[in-house]
């Protein structure tokens, strides 16, 4: 698993899935989550919006990157 660190404040997941380089683009990321392809914690989740946490961990592509 890799980490990837962000600011204190968090981060959105689908900024995160763009600096993790899980997704290329805004445009990307919106097209993983709405085909259902990326989890949080092992549960699915659809909402670019979300926000993250550190310990959190998100899944998608066969790849799992924990927020640091």
């Amino acid at each position: 698993m890799e980490d990837v660190v962000v600011d204190e404040g968090g981060i959105r997941l689908g900024q995160f899935l763009k600096l993790a380089g899980l997704a290329e683009s805004g445009a990307d990321a919106k097209g993983l989550l709405s085909a259902g392809l990326v989890s949080v914690n092992d549960q699915g989740e659809s909402r670019r919006g979300r926000q993250l946490e550190r310990g959190d961990v998100v899944r998608c592509a066969g790849r799992a990157v924990r927020v640091a």
